[in-house]
């Protein structure tokens, strides 16, 4: 392999979780932060699945960011976007607490500082259906911090989602890298081996494995994160 960029998924693989228990915890605590602005807690979080499942199927034209909130004004009307800022405060104020939903391996910090001392550039290839602020929470509870990355997708920056190729196409013509080039970590058997068809090389975390389609996980390099770590390990220092 001739490996110089090494792109890290997040939720699952750096950062350990049950992606279930997440998501009901988070829809509990941004249901509770909005239910006193006048939204009702079924319908809110019903939108907002539709607006997620919106950035989903993005086709480029537009940012994740505005897909999501076009979606949301066309459910509560155009005083939807005088409530951007609610929501903003959400994720600075309250987002933070649902870090107990979520494990902790210290592999992970290890793993991407090594990389870094050997020359590798980093990318947190993380699905962009989240703000950068409730992204930069994420990072730091997997015990490292945002400018550990040379680029991380939230859904301001990013204008397609995970398993959409575009979504990784545009990574690479952004920071004009080679595929073939590129390694992809992460613990989705579909959003993240995916980047194989572009020629990327990948590992698949097997801790917190996600395999809706039943794919046979033994095609892709897999382990846990000793084995990520060995596997890191025999990556050549970069000159």
């Amino acid at each position: 392999m001739s490996i110089k960029t090494v792109l890290f998924d997040l939720d699952g693989t750096l950062l350990p979780m049950d992606l279930d228990e997440f998501i009901q915890a988070y829809f509990k605590k941004i249901t509770q932060w909005l239910v006193p602005y006048g939204y009702e807690p079924k319908e809110l979080v019903d939108t907002i699945w539709c607006g997620t499942l919106a950035m989903m199927k993005n086709d480029g034209l537009q940012t994740n960011e505005t897909v999501f909130w076009k979606v949301m004004e066309e459910k509560y009307g155009s005083e939807m976007r005088y409530d951007h800022n609610t929501f903003d405060r959400f994720y600075d104020k309250e987002f933070d607490k649902l870090s107990d939903i979520c494990g902790f391996q210290p592999l992970a910090a290890d793993i991407v500082h090594s990389l870094q001392q050997k020359g590798y550039q980093i990318i947190l290839a993380t699905n962009p259906i989240f703000p950068q602020a409730a992204t930069h929470w994420r990072i730091r509870w997997a015990g490292l911090k945002p400018e550990d990355f040379c680029y991380i997708t939230t859904y301001e920056n990013a204008s397609y989602s995970k398993p959409n190729l575009d979504y990784y196409r545009s990574i690479l013509e952004m920071h004009h890298l080679k595929p073939e080039e590129c390694l992809m970590v992460g613990n989705d058997a579909t959003e993240d081996m995916v980047a194989q068809e572009l020629g990327m090389e990948v590992f698949l975390l097997t801790e917190c494995l996600l395999n809706k389609h039943k794919k046979d996980i033994q095609q892709y390099p897999n382990g846990d994160f000793y084995k990520l770590k060995q596997y890191i390990d025999q990556l050549p220092v970069l000159t």
